[in-house]
């Protein structure tokens, strides 16, 4: 069985969806996120944005391989708003993603099963809204060369099509490059071979 090495999440935060039901206004929200205050930071966002809203409820999921996640009900009846939206998460398969739905209260009470409904439905159509995108997980390496040894570094990470994301090159060079996780060891086999070049995961 072959490791997994990508996750789904999306680019960037999207518009508010809107789902309607007996006057209840739900508006729905996604956003990208890694940490837990990215979290906290887009929730007291939309509290501001919709002061006069009666319930913010939430699920997210943070990591790609070991993943957190949270649902919060906000108010609302037990398991009936946050565990929905975690729901489509799942169904999703996504990560690094927060959905808000906020709610208007319109008078009319939809019941534990009405409230399941508008807030799975509402996540669902947040998610058919993003740009849902596959990436690959990876793993960083930090290649340390004193500059002779530059021509054998570089030639092995453009024959590798490695992607440098940093480089500091002076009499001592240090360059950090980013492997997929599955040709990790590979990559990390070749430069751990070589003469008066060091490499280390960071």
């Amino acid at each position: 069985m072959t490791e997994r090495d990508t996750y789904k999440t999306i680019s960037k935060s999207t518009e508010s969806i809107l789902f309607k039901d007996k006057n209840s206004k739900f508006f729905g929200y996604a956003f990208p996120v890694t940490t837990e205050d990215d979290v906290k930071f887009y929730i007291k966002k939309l509290k501001k944005e919709h002061h006069a809203a009666r319930h913010w409820c939430y699920a997210y999921q943070i990591g790609k391989e070991k993943t957190i996640y949270r649902a919060n009900d906000d108010g609302e009846p037990n398991n009936s708003a946050g565990m929905p939206i975690y729901g489509q998460i799942q169904s999703y398969n996504v990560t690094n993603i927060l959905i808000v739905v906020v709610r208007y209260f319109g008078g009319v009470k939809l019941g534990v099963g009405g409230l399941i409904n508008a807030y799975k439905t509402t996540a669902q159509l947040t998610l058919d809204a993003s740009n849902i995108l596959k990436k690959t997980i990876n793993v960083d390496y930090l290649i340390t060369f004193d500059y002779k040894n530059m021509n054998t570094v570089m030639r092995i990470i453009k024959e590798k099509s490695l992607n440098i994301i940093n480089q500091k090159l002076e009499m001592d060079c240090q360059i950090t490059i980013s492997v997929r996780k599955k040709e990790a060891n590979q990559i990390f086999e070749i430069f751990n071979h070589l003469f008066e070049i060091d490499i280390k995961p960071i």
